[in-house]
């Protein structure tokens, strides 16, 4: 794919984070299963009010939702998400 001025680009990507609540002491093995998913970016164990934070990368909308959030979701220990697509990528 090429961008107006005719360098090379690549193809835009739906980004989301994906803030994470899990059970008390499976951050990090939490933030190492999600970042085994496909379409997942980058997963790290975060101090605050969410334990986990993913960054998900999708061709489309459904992509995002169904596969790779939809995995996220069933990664034991997680008690909830919340998904956060940016606006600008």
């Amino acid at each position: 794919m090429y961008s107006r001025n005719g360098q090379h680009s690549r193809p835009k990507m739906l980004r989301a984070y994906v803030l994470i609540e899990t059970e008390q002491g499976t951050a990090i093995d939490v933030a190492e299963s999600i970042a085994g998913i496909e379409g997942v970016a980058t997963a790290c164990a975060v101090n605050g009010p969410y334990d986990v934070i993913a960054l998900a990368e999708a061709a489309d909308i459904d992509d995002l939702c169904q596969a790779i959030v939809g995995k996220i979701q069933t990664v034991d220990g997680i008690t909830r998400t919340l998904t956060c697509p940016t606006v600008r990528t």
